[in-house]
C-alpha cells in the first residue's frame, strides 16, 4: 500500500535531487554558450551605437548603465534557485501522475511504471515542444514577440500532453484485438501522425540574428534539451527506485507475496 502523502514527499525530496542534477548539468554544458550569446548581443550593440552616436558616445553608455543583477549571480545563485524550485515542483506532480498510472497502465513493477511515467513526461513536456520552438539563447529573441512565443510554446506542451493521454487510452483500447506489442506501436504511430500535423499546423517563429554562431546556437539548444533529459531521468529512476524498496518492506512487514514485478 502507498499512500499519496508518501508519494508526494518522495517525489519532492526526488524532484530536489533532479534540480541539483539540472543545475550541474546546465552549468557544465548551458553556461559557456549562454556567456558567448550574451558577449555576441553586447558586441552587437555597442557597435550599432557606436555608428549612430560615435565611439566614445558609445563607452561612456556602457559604464552608466550597470547591470541590475550581475551575471555571476545570474549563472549560480540564480540558476540554482531556479532548478531547485522547478525541480520540487515537477517532482510533485511526477508522484501524482505516477499515482495515477500506477497499476493502471498495466502489471508494472514501481520501478518500471515510474520509468515510464517519466518517458512519457519528457517526450511530451520536453521533447515535442521543443521539436516545434527550440530553445533560444539570450540575444536570439525579440521581446515584442515574447508573449506570442510563450503562448505557442505552453500550447504545444497542453496539446502533446492531452494526445499522449489519449494515445495511451488507444492502445489500451486496442489490446484486445491486436495484443500488447502491436497495440503500442499502433497508438504511438497515431501519436506522432497526430503531433507532425498539428507542428506543421502552428506557426513557426525564427528570430536568430543574422550573423549569430551556428555553433553557439547548437550547443545550447542541445544543453537546454540535455538539460531537461537529466531531470526526468533522474525522476523516472530514483523515484522508482525509492518507492519500489518501500513496496518491498511494507509487503515484508504485511507477510505477504511481493506485487507483480516486471
Amino acid at each position: 500500500m502507498l499512500s499519496a502523502r508518501s508519494l508526494l514527499i518522495r517525489g519532492m525530496l526526488v524532484g530536489l535531487a533532479a534540480g541539483v542534477a539540472a543545475y550541474l548539468f546546465a552549468t557544465l554544458f548551458g553556461e559557456g554558450p549562454v556567456g558567448q550569446a550574451i558577449d555576441f548581443e553586447s558586441a552587437a550593440g555597442a557597435a550599432a551605437h557606436a555608428a549612430s552616436h560615435g565611439a566614445a558616445d558609445a563607452a561612456h553608455t556602457d559604464a552608466a548603465e550597470p547591470e541590475l543583477v550581475s551575471r555571476t549571480v545570474q549563472s549560480t545563485i540564480g540558476l540554482a534557485t531556479a532548478a531547485l524550485v522547478y525541480g520540487v515542483a515537477l517532482g510533485g506532480l511526477f508522484a501524482l501522475a505516477f499515482a495515477v498510472a500506477y497499476g493502471r497502465i498495466g502489471r508494472f513493477s514501481p520501478r518500471a511504471t515510474a520509468a515510464l511515467v517519466g518517458l512519457a513526461g519528457f517526450v511530451t513536456v520536453a521533447l515535442v515542444p521543443f521539436l516545434k520552438y527550440p530553445a533560444n539563447p539570450p540575444a536570439t529573441g525579440n521581446p515584442d514577440t515574447l508573449g506570442q512565443r510563450t503562448g505557442l510554446y505552453f500550447l504545444m506542451i497542453v496539446i502533446a500532453v492531452a494526445a499522449g493521454l489519449l494515445a495511451l487510452h488507444l492502445g489500451r483500447w486496442l489490446h484486445p484485438q491486436y495484443g500488447a506489442w502491436n497495440a503500442t506501436l499502433l497508438a504511438v504511430g497515431a501519436y506522432a501522425v497526430f503531433i507532425t500535423v498539428v507542428q506543421l499546423a502552428l506557426p513557426s517563429i525564427s528570430e536568430v540574428p543574422d550573423g549569430f554562431p551556428a555553433l553557439v546556437l547548437w550547443e545550447f539548444r542541445l544543453a537546454s534539451l540535455g538539460t531537461q533529459f537529466v531531470t526526468w531521468a533522474t525522476l523516472g529512476l530514483l523515484f522508482g527506485a525509492l518507492t519500489e524498496r518501500q513496496v518491498r518492506v511494507n509487503a515484508a512487514r504485511r507477510g505477504v507475496g511481493e506485487p507483480v514485478v516486471v
